[in-house]
């Protein structure tokens, strides 16, 4: 699959939800209500980028299937610290025996993602699986949960700064596949942990500071209407200053735009395009221009404090819909349903992928998007009015069960 599709992951992390056909009452219910929701709309992002139509066919169609990519699989992966720290205590972190066998549960979901995005990449579908890469975010952030609000948010904006940098600094002495098409295109040999590190699709360097600060975000009193709205606002500024600041970058540093478009990136003025959109491709040679862009998988600063102020502001407007909006509520409570199960979506689609026979993504026919979510919508919303949680966040809930035996 082409990088520029959108890497997504379900949150398989979090306690057992409400039911989202009765949702009861105010607004601590709410919240987990609005969580759900951002789940659910980062699932359907997730299917626009691997089997909904190409953003390349251009019009309205297309500018929303480029919108999803890459802006999809950041809100999971910063929905991911929500669930760490949701399972380890949210407002106030487990400490003592209960906090070792919260850490003991998170480590074990790690290590079954692991296994489970393994086997999936190895199911031969064109799908760059997230879920080796999202078991290691969990592995990597663990020991940061007990930190408060403040210093995470400080943490995450200075792995931001700093290790999108420093993952280009390794990738220029990583080998890589130089007929290929794309500088992170690499050889057979870099796999294993370099590639969940430095060289895969989602490489943990640049990723994990959208776990952070999701959990960052979930320490806050989150039912509190104002500290909601703050989000909103953070989360609209740090989209301006990542995509904003990129823009000027390319239209004003002098020789950036012509640097990309001669390393192989688009042709003439639509390599302009690296500050919102993976439309025009990757650079095939080495120029540290690259670092200027900020589309959703270039892996630069100026990205992830794009990325991550979309994330915010889509998780305070859900959690504010969610509360503010009964009559909004119950019309999403289908996306809602399949919030509370993202890993069973997730899968479901890519072995809705394979049974198809789809060979090459994102697809040509939105009719298939279509059927993917339409889908995912009826199965979630029976299934959860019956049983509650997902089958595959059942059986990791009963995976975790041994954790109960730590003392």
């Amino acid at each position: 699959m082409t990088q520029n599709a959108a890497r997504t992951l379900p949150a398989p992390g979090r306690p057992t939800p409400s039911a989202p056909a009765t949702p009861p009452g105010p607004a601590s219910t709410g919240r987990l209500i609005g969580v759900d929701l951002a789940r659910g709309l980062a699932v359907f992002g997730m299917y626009a980028a691997h089997v909904g139509p190409d953003p390349s066919r251009g019009g309205a169609t297309g500018f929303l299937m480029e919108l999803a990519h890459g802006r999809a699989s950041a809100l999971f992966a910063f929905l991911a610290g929500f669930s760490i720290v949701l399972m380890t205590g949210r407002r106030t972190p487990k400490t003592g025996r209960a906090g070792r066998q919260a850490v003991a549960k998170v480590v074990i979901r790690a290590l079954i993602l692991l296994l489970l995005g393994t086997a999936l990449t190895l199911y031969g579908t064109p799908v760059e699986v997230i879920l080796a890469f999202y078991g290691l975010y969990f592995l990597l952030v663990l020991p940061l949960y007990r930190l408060s609000a403040k210093p995470l948010a400080v943490i995450a904006a200075a792995s931001a700064l700093v290790l999108p940098q420093v993952l280009y600094v390794i990738q220029q002495h990583l080998p890589y596949e130089t007929g290929s098409g794309s500088l992170w295109t690499w050889p057979d040999n870099a796999d294993g942990l370099v590639s969940l590190l430095f060289t895969g699709s989602y490489p943990a360097l640049s990723w994990v500071p959208f776990v952070i600060a999701g959990m960052a975000v979930a320490r806050l009193d989150l039912a509190a209407t104002a500290v909601r709205i703050r989000l909103a606002v953070t989360g609209v500024c740090l989209a301006v200053v990542g995509y904003g600041g990129s823009w000027l970058a390319l239209h004003l540093v002098p020789g950036a735009a012509a640097a990309l478009a001669d390393s192989g990136y688009g042709e003439g003025s639509s390599a302009l395009s690296a500050w919102w959109s993976d439309i025009a491709g990757y650079p095939t040679g080495d120029t540290a221009a690259w670092l200027l862009a900020a589309s959703p998988h270039s892996e630069t600063t100026l990205s992830i404090v794009a990325n991550t102020g979309v994330a915010v502001a889509v998780l305070a407007l859900c959690l504010i819909a969610a509360d503010a909006l009964p009559r909004f509520r119950r019309l999403a409570t289908p996306v809602i349903a399949v919030g509370t199960m993202s890993l069973t979506a997730y899968v479901f689609h890519i072995v809705g992928i394979r049974l198809l026979g789809v060979e090459e993504l994102p697809g040509p026919s939105l009719h298939v998007l279509l059927g993917f979510i339409v889908a995912a919508m009826v199965f979630a919303t029976l299934w959860s009015r019956f049983f509650g949680r997902g089958p595959l966040e059942w059986l990791l809930g009963m995976a975790t069960r041994p954790a109960q035996y730590v003392k």
